[in-house]
């Protein structure tokens, strides 16, 4: 098992500790408001088309809102592979060289990473105009919602005590894009409060993914091969665990396969708890 093997845990928060997804939809709801009323139902058109895997653009894919085309990555070297319009329209590779000559540096302004959830009415809002501003207030709002007890969190099977077990020889540390407020109140609805020994917020990533796991090699003298990253977000928390020669465990509802050594899929945490 790569968990029982390793001498430090390095966690995501939202879709991995947690695996509720009711909130999504809420966001979704709130960015449909800053639409223009003529393209309201357009765009709860195609966020059902994506829910329903009937549209280009899925987990795993990158948005360039500037040119609004939906990108395929390599998620390990970001170059560029396939470029289509959001309806589906093909680029040809001349096209798509001089328009990506060189790997994607995801930024949030740019180019968007679809790693998650959020990222997909995100995506939908900028296709139809909504600004990045008025998406953050979205989000603040959801995340506000999200601490009231109006929405209910549920827990993972066994992970508390799988925690409280691991802590004893494990350094475990929590890697999280969430702001530092969120943190704590997240943890403390799930009860797995005071679990870790090191936080790190507003982690930035994928772009600061790296440099992150290389701050903790160095602080905890780690080597990268005693290190196991546990995220539900491949481009942010497992092609660049792989890429240093970390193991990681991918939580993936979605049946995917993958044959990458030192990589575990799973469903569900509840899959690695003893």
């Amino acid at each position: 098992m790569l968990i029982e093997n390793a001498e430090c845990l390095i966690f995501d928060l939202d879709g991995t500790l947690y695996e509720d997804v009711d909130h999504f939809q809420y966001y979704a709801d709130l960015l449909k408001e800053r639409v223009s009323q003529k393209n309201q139902q357009s765009f709860d058109e195609d966020y059902k088309a994506i829910l329903n895997g009937e549209h280009l653009l899925m987990i795993g894919k990158v948005y360039d809102m500037e040119r609004d085309t939906i990108v395929t990555v390599d998620p390990f070297t970001g170059r560029v592979e396939k470029v289509t319009s959001w309806y589906g329209d093909l680029w040809d590779r001349e096209a798509v060289r001089k328009a990506y000559p060189q790997s994607l540096q995801y930024d949030f302004e740019h180019y968007i990473a679809i790693g998650d959830g959020w990222w997909l009415p995100f995506a939908v809002a900028m296709h139809y105009g909504v600004g990045i501003g008025e998406a953050r207030e979205c989000y603040v709002k959801t995340k506000d919602f999200m601490a009231t007890e109006e929405f209910l969190m549920s827990k993972t099977k066994g992970l508390k005590a799988a925690l409280e077990r691991w802590k004893e020889d494990k350094l475990l540390v929590l890697l999280t894009n969430s702001e530092d407020y969120d943190v704590e109140n997240m943890l403390n609805r799930i009860d797995l409060s005071g679990l870790f020994h090191d936080h790190i917020p507003s982690a930035f990533k994928p772009q600061k993914t790296e440099e992150h796991f290389q701050t903790i090699l160095d602080r905890y003298n780690l080597n990268p091969e005693e290190v196991v990253s546990i995220g539900d977000n491949f481009l942010n928390e497992i092609a660049p665990a792989l890429n240093m020669g970390m193991k990681a465990v991918f939580v993936q509802l979605a049946d995917v396969e993958f044959d990458y050594p030192n990589l575990q899929v799973v469903k569900s945490l509840e899959d690695i708890c003893p």
